[in-house]
């Protein structure tokens, strides 16, 4: 079944095309023709290419806004993380199924059309493996299955609590595995979803374990939280003598199935380094903001760029954007800093640019995929919703610069994964009963 939709503007990979027809076959885009007319197709205004996530810890969701707290002394990232461990020790597979569902409604709502789940909450409360190693992955699949979303899961290896392979905490019991445990469930997150793979840190991995998951990153995506922290950086250094991106380009065979999640505190060296490789400078502005961690040098890197939700505390893909813009205006005292000569609408630049990253991250390009709306690519795409964005909004690239930058009212229309509609209206098609449960897990947590 051929389904054809008609757009008055839509943002292809050469940029902004008018009267657009899009017919979608079999979950994919068959065919892309601008200067079209309706003949009887689905019609809307203004259509974008989905956003990917690249980076979500789906069972954070259940805690924002519950850190917004001044402790005793200075708050920082190792502070909120204490409050993050405590909060995960008591999430059964039941609520971290449910805060998933919400996590991955609002997801779609704002423009996500696919997700990196980068999942460690692996065992139960006390730190023992579920009868099932995969237990609380297959309820992020299951989350993922009853909201539409894409789904690349990254089952996480963790057994560190520091660099030189320091015993982990207590509060990390339900993260830790042994080698053979994480590939036993590896095996059984691949007959769940598409699967890569992710040691967590150089803090929780040592070298010797790090090679050893290196052949995972064979045509699949290999992701990794590095340098968030100044903290991180100071530590690395006094156990190596060098900083970890440093580390990491010198002792790993780094390529472009990786993702490097944060890179906060890259220097020059280093971000040059990872433009070699082709890796993914996976960005999570928002997040990054609300733990303090600092603001990676995006005006200055010149490689490939995705954003991600990770803590989950606001999911919105224009507000990442935003911050991932404002941090660099404040940074630089600049305006529209992440525009360029060919692209100046700056809206338009940084979808573009996060929609490849993003995409490269999520393995499409591994697996010789294409992402936007091109045809062969799948049909993940979103419609604005031009009555809240004004009158100003008849100018495509004026009406994503107002959705990201100055619209008071999240401007999705209409959402497609797949070449399924998953919002209608700014609103998914299963939100109430989403909403219902998480908002009954939430007050159980609570």
């Amino acid at each position: 079944m051929t389904t054809s939709l008609f757009f008055k503007n839509a943002l292809l990979p050469a940029g902004w095309a008018q009267s657009v027809r899009l017919d979608i076959a079999a979950g994919a885009i068959q065919s892309v023709t601008p200067d079209a007319t309706p003949d009887g197709a689905e019609a809307h205004a203004i259509a974008l290419p989905g956003m990917p996530n690249l980076h979500s810890h789906t069972f954070q969701r259940a805690m924002a806004g519950l850190a917004e707290y001044r402790g005793s002394g200075a708050d920082n990232f190792w502070s909120w993380r204490e409050q993050m461990y405590r909060f995960a020790l008591r999430m059964s597979p039941d609520d971290i199924e449910a805060v998933a569902a919400q996590a991955f409604c609002e997801m779609l709502e704002s423009g996500f059309t696919s997700v990196a789940e980068f999942h460690y909450l692996h065992h139960d409360p006390e730190g023992k493996p579920y009868a099932n190693i995969a237990e609380t992955a297959s309820r992020i699949a299951a989350a993922a299955a009853a909201t539409g979303i894409d789904l690349l899961l990254l089952p996480v290896f963790y057994a560190h609590g520091n660099f030189g392979g320091l015993p982990p905490t207590a509060g990390q019991r339900r993260f830790i595995n042994t080698l053979d445990q994480f590939f036993a469930l590896h095996d059984k997150c691949k007959a769940l979803a598409a699967t890569g793979a992710a040691p967590h840190s150089l803090r929780a991995v040592t070298p010797d374990e790090l090679a050893a998951l290196v052949p995972l990153a064979k045509n699949r995506p290999f992701h990794l939280h590095i340098s968030e922290q100044t903290q991180e950086v100071a530590d690395c250094l006094a156990w190596s003598g060098i900083r970890p991106i440093e580390w990491l380009l010198s002792h790993a065979p780094v390529d472009e199935n990786w993702c490097l999640i944060h890179a906060t505190h890259a220097n020059h060296a280093e971000i040059a380094g990872i433009k070699t490789t082709g890796a993914v400078a996976g960005l999570c502005p928002i997040t990054e903001a609300n733990l303090g961690d600092g603001i990676f040098p995006t005006k200055n890197f010149a490689g490939a760029f995705g954003i991600g939700t990770d803590s989950n505390i606001l999911i919105d893909a224009a507000a990442e954007l935003r911050q991932l813009e404002y941090a660099q205006r404040l940074h630089h005292r600049q305006r529209n800093v992440l525009a360029t000569g060919d692209t100046p609408a700056t809206a338009t630049n940084i979808w573009q640019h996060a929609l490849a990253g993003g995409a490269q991250a999520l393995g499409l390009s591994a697996l010789g995929m294409t992402s936007g709306l091109t045809p062969g690519a799948p049909a993940n795409l979103v419609t604005l919703d031009t009555k809240t964005l004004g009158p100003a909004a008849e100018n495509p690239e004026t009406a994503l610069n107002i959705a990201i930058f100055a619209a008071r009212n999240r401007a999705i229309d209409t959402v497609w994964v797949n070449g399924f509609k998953k919002v209608v209206n700014g609103r998914h098609i299963q939100a109430t009963a989403i909403n219902a449960r998480f908002t009954a897990t939430l007050k159980n947590l609570l």
